[in-house]
Parts: C-alpha cells; structure tokens; sequence
C-alpha cells in the first residue's frame, strides 16, 4: 500500500468530503477521488462510501484509518523532532501527568527544572491513566508520568520506575474513628467512602475488604478531582485512598489525617512511560529526573508520627 494514499484516505474520512479534504491536501479533486479509486482497486474491497450527504467509511475503512493515523502521527512526530534541533534547551516538550502527582511533584519538579530551562515551552496535561496511555501511543504526548500497571499489555512502549508513592487512607483530623483503641476495616466500612471516579481505586477497596470477608461501603461517592475529594474528606465522615504526595500540605495543616495502615496493595510505582520509537531528549530527561528527585524526597516524608497507633491490615 502506499502511504501517501493511505494519508489521503485519513484526511477523506477526517473532513467528510473530497472537494473539502482536497482543499486540505492542496490537490485537485479528481486527483484526490482517482488515488482513492486506485487504493480500493489494490485492496480488492471498498474503503468509502459515497452518498449525497458526504462520504463515509466503510469497516475496511475505519481499519485502515487507525493505522493511517498512526503512520500521520509518526510523520509529524519526526518533523517535531526536525526542528527541535536534536535536543536543545529551545522547543517544546508536551507530557501528561496523573492528577494526583499534579498536586505536589510535577509543581516542585517542573520549577526546579526551570532554572536551566527558561527559553523551553513546555505542556502538562493532566488526565486519568488510561487517557494518558491512548494520548502517548498517538503521538500527543512526549512522555507520561504514571502508574506502571496496564504497561506490560501494550507494544512499543518503554518505562522506568521513579519512585514509590503510597496510598493513605485518610480521614479529617477529628474523624471519629481516630478514637477507637483498635481500629480494623470492619469499622471503616461503617463510614461513606469516596474513591476517584476512574482507575484501580474501587477495585482495590474491593480486594482489601474482601480479604476480611466485607463488602464495599453502603455510601460510595466517586469524584475525578483529587482537589474534590480532599475537600469531601475534610468536611465530612467520609473516607477515602490518595497518594502522600497529594495530601502532604493538609495533613500538616490539620485539616486531613491518614491511618496507619501497612498494606502492600497500597504501595504504587511511578514511572516515566514513552514510546520505544521516541526516544526522550536531553530536556525532556532533564525534567524526568528532577521529577524522580522530587517524588523520592516527598515518598521519605514520613506523614504519621511513630508514637501513633497502628490500625489492624
């Protein structure tokens, strides 16, 4: 197949039309609706549906325009990486971070990272980790900051572990199960819960209480802002799971108070993820290892004092 017809047929599809899409592609018309024509000869099937109300693509279609998508995403990728220079301090680094990480880490790490780097414009994203996945294999991302779960399933894709970054259960500072002498998950459950609205939380609650013989809380709330949540937790009976990086300031401000809980279910690691073909350039690695410094430094803080009671795992 040639690539170049296979670019067409993207931008076809993309626009809904051929006058548009030709327009798009600075080529006649005929032109565009010939190579079209040829494509499907060579495949033996049609790609495109043409009607009154504009064209469409047929299953074969779509099939074929994920992979030209791919194949556009590279091309642009390797022009961005053309005029980036080879790796100078000037151009543009885009990476996408988890929303809990952007509270603390990424903050600290990427004004750190300033200080060498003033001139580099630079883009955080902040998404859920399966957005992060989909948007680093399209090419829209340099490099992710996030969970290294889900990483073994998908091809073309290198990591490297950062750092741990524990999840605490927490609770505001008077919360009323802070007065039992024994805290066990039996009297946890008892509460309303808030868990993050996507990703492994609501799964691990299930396994952490099942390993008890409990089921999940009556009173669930689900919530994408890690900002949200903290603010639920502070002001009400609620209970929820986050990193030490997300609630290391609340905690010291009195407002929130985690548990003492030893669970190796609520240890996480972090990890730099990028594309096997895009290898990262010397700013990008810059930034990365101030992010790894800074998450190593906020995962030695310790957020219970010694003398505090532990809670039954």
């Amino acid at each position: 197949m040639d690539p170049r017809k296979l670019l067409y047929l993207a931008t076809v599809i993309e626009h809904g039309s051929f006058k548009k899409a030709a327009k798009q592609l600075l080529i006649s018309q005929p032109a565009l609706s010939t190579s079209m024509d040829r494509l499907e000869h060579s495949l033996g099937s049609p790609l495109l549906e043409r009607g009154h109300s504009g064209v469409t693509p047929t299953p074969l279609g779509e099939l074929l325009y994920s992979h030209a998508r791919l194949i556009r995403d590279e091309l642009e990728l390797a022009e961005k990486h053309m005029r980036g220079g080879g790796g100078h301090d000037e151009g543009t680094i885009t990476f996408g971070t988890l929303p809990s990480l952007a509270t603390s880490i990424i903050p600290k790490a990427v004004c750190q990272w300033r200080d060498a780097h003033q001139t580099t414009t630079l883009h955080i994203a902040e998404k859920i980790h399966l957005e992060l996945l989909l948007s680093l294999i399209r090419g829209e991302l340099d490099f992710i900051i996030a969970l290294t779960e889900c990483y073994g399933h998908l091809e073309g894709l290198k990591q490297r572990v950062l750092f741990r970054d524990r999840l605490y259960v927490i609770g505001r500072s008077d919360h009323p199960a802070f007065r039992l002498k024994s805290v066990a998950w039996a009297d946890l459950v008892q509460f309303p819960w808030i868990l993050q609205m996507v990703g492994r939380q609501r799964t691990l609650l299930e396994q952490l209480l099942t390993s008890d013989g409990l089921e999940l809380p009556l009173q669930l709330t689900e919530c994408g802002s890690v900002d949200c949540i903290k603010g639920l937790v502070a002001d009400s009976d609620s209970l929820a799971m986050l990193p030490a990086s997300a609630i290391g300031a609340e905690v010291r401000a009195g407002k929130i108070r985690p548990f003492d809980i030893t669970v190796p279910l609520l240890n996480r690691d972090i990890a730099v993820i990028f594309r096997e073909r895009s290898p990262l350039l010397p700013t990008s690695r810059d930034l990365v290892a101030h992010i790894e410094a800074v998450g190593l430094d906020i995962g030695h803080e310790r957020l219970i004092p010694r003398s505090k009671m532990a809670v039954a795992s």
